[in-house]
């Protein structure tokens, strides 16, 4: 019983660690819509993300490639907080704030997060993340904790 309540807690405090967030919510342009790959080891997974304005926030919407939701979260005001009845979901967390780290404007970097270090086609933010573009909308971003993403626009063009 005890045990089960010390994992309990520590699931529960280690969502709650302290993410960084830009001192401004950088000029986004949206609603956005990416395509998302995950890699650690030998495991792969492809999941959809939508980001979107919503009121003076961003909502974030992570879905498998059937459409499930798997995370959803709202960013206003400097907090994170869960949108729906989703169970939290921290390695989302981590991917939404490594994301808005990794789209916000060139020209908005240093002032967002001053402890972040740029060249023409990378920066990074200490070790946690860096962040590598192989073009303007695709790019791909590794965790220090050995996750491993390739982002790119979602097409959403439909055939004839």
């Amino acid at each position: 019983m005890f045990a089960a309540l010390g994992i309990f807690m520590l699931l529960l405090l280690s969502g709650c660690t302290s993410l960084p967030l830009p001192k401004h919510t950088p000029s986004l342009t949206l609603p956005m819509q990416l395509h998302v790959q995950r890699q650690q080891a030998d495991q792969r997974q492809d999941w959809l993300l939508v980001i979107q304005q919503e009121d003076a926030g961003l909502r974030w919407s992570l879905m498998d490639p059937l459409g499930i939701p798997l995370a959803r979260q709202l960013l206003h005001n400097q907090h994170w907080q869960a949108d729906g009845l989703l169970p939290p979901n921290p390695e989302a967390r981590e991917l939404f704030a490594a994301l808005l780290f990794a789209l916000t404007p060139a020209d908005q970097l240093a002032d967002n997060y001053p402890q972040a270090t740029s060249s023409a086609d990378r920066r990074a933010l200490d070790r946690r993340w860096q962040v590598h573009y192989v073009q303007p909308q695709v790019f791909s971003i590794d965790l220090d904790n050995g996750v491993h993403y390739t982002l790119s626009p979602l097409n959403t063009e439909t055939a004839p």
